[in-house]
Parts: C-alpha cells; structure tokens; sequence
C-alpha cells in the first residue's frame, strides 16, 4: 500500500500537534520543547523553523533548524525527507544533535554535502533520574547564583564551553549570545554554583525544563579543585534543585569516553537509559 508523505515547514497554527509530538518522548525532547512551549512555532522567536513530516495527511516527525538541527520522533523516511531539505537550504546550524539513531543517519545523508564535520560525538550515554541517592550528601555550599555575581560566573562559563565544544563562546559576535543565555539562567534560577574566596569551585545548569523533564548542563569543576568528589557532591545539590523546583524527572547527556563523569552521576543515582550523538561544525 501506497503512502503520502511530505514535509513542510510548521506554523503556529500547528502547535497543537507538535506539542503532542514532543511530549510523547519527554525526556529526549526536552531541549526542543522547552523552547516551543516557550516561544510557540514562530521562527523568529523560536530561532529557527520546525519542519513537520506526513504521512497520510497526519503529522509523525519533526525536526528542529536553528543553531542545531535535531530530528525528533524520527524514522528513517521522515530523516531522509528532512536531509533533502536541509541539504537544499544550506547549512546554517552549528551542530546536529539528537537521538543517536536518527541522527547518525541524517549525519551519513548531509555528510558528503556538509562535511567534513569538526568532530562527531557518535555515542553520548543519555542518563535519567527521578530520585537522589542516599550515597551522596549535597554540597551545602552549592546554591543559586544572583544576577549581581554574573561576573564572577562568567569566566567559569567560558571555560566550561571552551573545554567541552573545542572553541571558544566569545568567538565572532564576541559573546554577546552566551552572555546573554548565562544571565537568562541566572535570571530564571537556573543557575548553580559554588563560590569559594571570589572564585567559581564547581557549576552547573538546569539548561532546557519543562514541567515534566529538565536537563542539567554545564557541570563544571575548577582545575585545581578536580579529584576531590566535589562534581558529585555538586550534581547532588544540582539534582536536589531540579527536582523540588523544576522537574519529576532529571537528565543530562555525557560524552562516552568520560569515564570519570559517568561514574560520578551513577553514584549521585544518574543511569543510563540511552544514547545521544552529537556532529559539531
């Protein structure tokens, strides 16, 4: 049997039905949905387009195109239509990121157009929780940071991304972007920090949150104060936050070869339920 198919570029008018989308998988959407629930399917203040893929006139899949390009609820037809119409827009992400398996199979289609990419991150355990371990108590000293201490965050912030993504945050608009999503999070409470003598010892974020799944970023401990149990300690605190505040259910997604971090977040009650990929331009 025959089906119809076809992609298009969402509108919001059409947001009911991407929401439906986005929340059946709640903790693996969470980045895009926050953003929708937040800003709607309006692509100057979503920042990007939401591209939609049918089947028999009802909507399966999406994709997100803005800085990233992330397939959502995506199978291998609806990835192959949204390579045909990334590969006829251009590039203009920074990165693809999503699910591995869809996203590694829209990496092999965008690849030979697109390519080569700075680095792939094919394989990013995705780690879920809903409740804390009792293993490890949380830092008392980690706490919300004030919109007055943006500077004394900042350079942390910077370091945390130029360590993690390979570039600088500060590069070609100067920062202005990052400084500007690292006040929106401390503006929103969803920034976390210990302070020691005027300088950053541990950081982190609660990035992307909707009511039903959050994900922490950013996780972040000073040079000198590495091997000391304090990313533990630290995510514990984080996780206490998030699920008191933000969430029912808690996730972040680490690079394979971290050994270090994922035995941390076990600990701290983290396990692993997935796996992310990640293409960086």
């Amino acid at each position: 049997m025959l089906t119809h198919t076809t992609t298009r570029v969402l509108e919001p008018s059409d947001l009911g039905a991407a929401l439906a989308i986005l929340e059946s998988e709640p903790v693996a959407n969470a980045f895009v949905t926050s953003r929708v629930q937040v800003a709607g399917l309006d692509p100057w203040r979503l920042g990007g387009e939401m591209w939609g893929w049918y089947a028999d006139g009802r909507l399966r899949s999406l994709c997100y195109a803005g800085a990233n390009l992330v397939p959502i609820c995506a199978g291998p037809e609806a990835v192959r239509a949204f390579a045909d119409r990334a590969r006829r827009a251009g590039r203009r992400c920074s990165s693809i990121v999503g699910p591995a398996e869809p996203t590694a199979l829209l990496w092999r289609l965008l690849e030979p157009g697109w390519g080569p990419a700075r680095e792939v991150r094919a394989n990013q355990p995705l780690m879920v929780t809903e409740s804390p371990s009792a293993e490890i108590a949380p830092d008392p000293l980690v706490r919300r940071i004030r919109k007055d201490e943006t500077e004394i965050l900042m350079p942390a912030c910077v370091a945390m991304f130029t360590e993690e993504v390979g570039i600088s945050p500060l590069a070609g608009d100067g920062g202005l972007l990052y400084q500007a999503r690292v006040a929106e999070l401390i503006g929103a409470g969803r920034s976390f920090a210990r302070i020691d003598d005027g300088k950053v010892v541990f950081k982190a974020e609660i990035g992307a949150a909707t009511t039903q799944a959050c994900q922490i970023q950013g996780v972040w401990v000073a040079p000198e104060h590495r091997g000391k149990g304090l990313s533990e300690t630290g995510m514990a605190a984080v996780l206490r936050y998030a699920l008191a505040d933000v969430a029912p259910i808690v996730s972040l997604y680490v690079n394979d070869y971290n050994a270090p971090a994922r035995k941390a977040y076990r600990r701290v009650g983290f396990r692993e339920t997935g796996t992310f990929m990640s293409v960086l331009f």
